[in-house]
């Protein structure tokens, strides 16, 4: 199975990242957490620190090949993702080979949008930053499948949010699985 890769920069939304990368895991999906800090220690936006498995330009990471690329919220967290230009290379290429991309809180709006990745597409992110970006069909529901990009609209769907990735890639009957044994069902 392909490498799911989720980007962690200073600032972001701890719940959405560890949900993320807690319940892919579950679903036995291979996942590496990526610093694009030039180390991989990453404080999230509410003090809680952690090491990333490895650094954006680690020879190991193949973004070509991924499964995934998945993007935390948080404020500084999703600005500073959007302000990292090989990261955004890396997120116009794998949309533009279709492959898939989830973007949670503040990262739909902040860093997908502005690529044009969200264009003519539905989405969903954090409450009143849709203001600020047009041309996507703004939902209004915590999670939001658009072809190869879901997205979700802040801490309290990170776990819907990641579900919704593991059904699109392992199907319905894992993310179920793995919902019970959460105790989300």
């Amino acid at each position: 199975m392909k490498k799911t890769y989720v980007f962690l920069a200073d600032g972001f939304e701890e719940v959405e990242a560890l949900t993320c990368i807690d319940v892919m895991r579950r679903a036995g999906m291979p996942v590496t957490t990526v610093s694009i800090n030039p180390f991989e220690e990453v404080t999230g936006a509410h003090g809680v620190t952690v090491v990333a498995d490895s650094l954006f330009d680690d020879e190991e990471n193949d973004y070509s090949d991924a499964e995934w690329l998945v993007l935390p919220g948080g404020i500084p967290g999703a600005p500073n993702l959007a302000a990292h230009e090989a990261l955004c290379d890396v997120l116009n290429d794998q949309d533009d080979r279709g492959g898939k991309i989830g973007a949670i809180c503040a990262s739909p709006a902040v860093v997908l949008a502005p690529l044009g990745i969200l264009q003519g597409r539905e989405a969903v992110c954090y409450p009143g930053m849709e203001a600020t970006v047009e041309g996507v069909n703004w939902g209004k529901g915590s999670v939001a499948i658009d072809g190869n990009v879901v997205t979700g609209n802040g801490p309290a769907a990170a776990a819907p949010f990641a579900l919704a990735m593991v059904a699109e890639s392992m199907g319905r009957d894992v993310a179920d699985q793995v919902a019970a044994g959460m105790l989300l069902q």
